[in-house]
């Protein structure tokens, strides 16, 4: 009995480390999926201002209606062709929380918005919490998340 208690702990405690990687090496690449996605979208770049959102996507801001997918990427694409104003985010990660192929970050946006005609800015900071789930190509996509506007 005690040598299968020594042989099992062994085992978990072999195990730990191997987590313990694996759980750093996907944290940092939801860090650089949601660094991509900022310069993406910073960049004006349609093309790929979607890529961070899964097919299933449910999202909601505060005072917004809820967004799917579709309605979503609908509404970066027209903000980025935005004749008069220009949008910058800037990205504070607060934490990552990894558990297997599915993930939890809380984090805070800053959206600054210019307009061009005037070159006046407003800033808006946005704190939310992101669920990410790895797909079967490997790739962290946000399936869920809620946001909102900091109040002062």
């Amino acid at each position: 009995m005690k040598r299968t208690l020594a042989v099992t702990l062994c085992l978990a405690l072999s195990l730990l480390p191997a987590a313990a990687r694996d759980a750093a090496t996907a944290e940092q690449q939801i860090r650089e999926a949601l660094e991509s996605w900022r310069r993406a979208f910073n960049a004006g770049d349609a093309g790929h201002v979607c890529d961070l959102f899964a097919p299933d996507l449910i999202s909601n801001y505060q005072g917004q209606p809820e967004r799917n997918y579709d309605s979503l990427c609908a509404l970066l694409r027209g903000s980025l062709q935005d004749k008069k104003r220009a949008f910058d985010y800037g990205l504070d990660v607060k934490e990552i929380l990894v558990s297997g192929d599915m993930a939890i970050v809380r984090l805070i946006w800053t959206l600054r918005i210019t307009q061009k005609s005037a070159g006046e800015m407003r800033v808006s900071e946005e704190p939310g919490l992101d669920v990410f789930r790895r797909g079967r190509d490997g790739r962290w996509r946000i399936i869920r998340y809620l946001a909102y506007p900091a109040t002062p």
